[in-house]
């Protein structure tokens, strides 16, 4: 007979209930405790590893765009410093050189047909324009204090349905030593008569015995020049040559005009 070794003594063996040892119980715990925890750790580093691969992934991406971003700032910013400094410089009236001292910058071009008005421009100014609602068919007439380049008065005079008359007038009454600057708009010819081209031609002008219906002519004069002035276009009217119908193309000219020495 086998001996039944025991820590504690038994009275009666029918009545022996095996009961599971505590001890296996609490390994069985904490083995799901340990698994429990083992679980939560690999979810904690997973969720820790997308959260730094997602804010890799986005700083990334926000420095190729700030990159970005700030090289076409500095790329822009070259270009027009590039730009600026290879931008031909501006001369008064915009004409294509700059003007000796002592001389005053003009620019003028005349009518385009009957639509659009003549301009002038003396030392950066538009005297008479379009624009400016001072201009009108005819010739079209600027004056200026030939010391200072000061204007002195614009006008206008219809020389297809107009008189002459107020034109002569006008002519007569300008005083020695100012500049007089003049373009056609639509017809500047057809009311002229023989004293009031004699009264241009002593302005400087050689083409205003010729100037026509519907020329296109401008000029720029003095009253008192001892000379013929250089500053003068004219453009006949011609059916086949036009580049309007019934007018010919806009003449336009530019340059320095000397300013008047005691």
């Amino acid at each position: 007979m086998s001996a039944v070794c025991t820590f504690w003594p038994v009275k009666n063996w029918n009545t022996l209930r095996i009961v599971p040892s505590v001890t296996r119980r609490k390994r069985a715990s904490y083995g799901k405790l340990r698994m429990g925890i083992v679980v939560g750790a690999a979810k904690l580093v997973v969720a820790v590893a997308v959260f730094l691969l997602t804010f890799y992934v986005i700083s990334q991406v926000f420095e190729i765009k700030m990159d970005a971003s700030l090289g076409n700032l500095f790329a822009r910013s070259a270009l027009d410093t590039a730009a600026r400094s290879t931008k031909p410089p501006r001369y008064k009236c915009g004409i294509s050189k700059a003007c000796p001292e002592k001389h005053f910058a003009f620019k003028m071009a005349s009518g385009a047909a009957n639509v659009v008005g003549p301009k002038i421009c003396l030392e950066d100014n538009v005297l008479m324009s379009g624009v400016k609602n001072n201009v009108g068919r005819g010739i079209n007439v600027a004056l200026a204090n030939g010391k200072t380049g000061e204007v002195l008065d614009t006008k206008y005079f219809d020389m297809w349905g107009g008189d002459v008359a107020p034109f002569i007038e006008f002519l007569k009454a300008i005083q020695d030593g100012t500049i007089v600057l003049m373009g056609t708009y639509d017809d500047g010819a057809t009311k002229l008569n023989d004293e009031a081209r004699r009264l241009i031609a002593e302005l400087g002008s050689t083409s205003i015995t010729n100037l026509g219906f519907r020329d296109n002519w401008v000029f720029c004069g003095g009253k008192g020049i001892k000379t013929k002035s250089p500053f003068e276009q004219h453009i006949k009217n011609n059916k086949d040559t036009n580049k309007y119908e019934g007018w010919p193309e806009v003449v336009e000219m530019e340059g320095c005009i000397p300013q008047k020495q005691d």
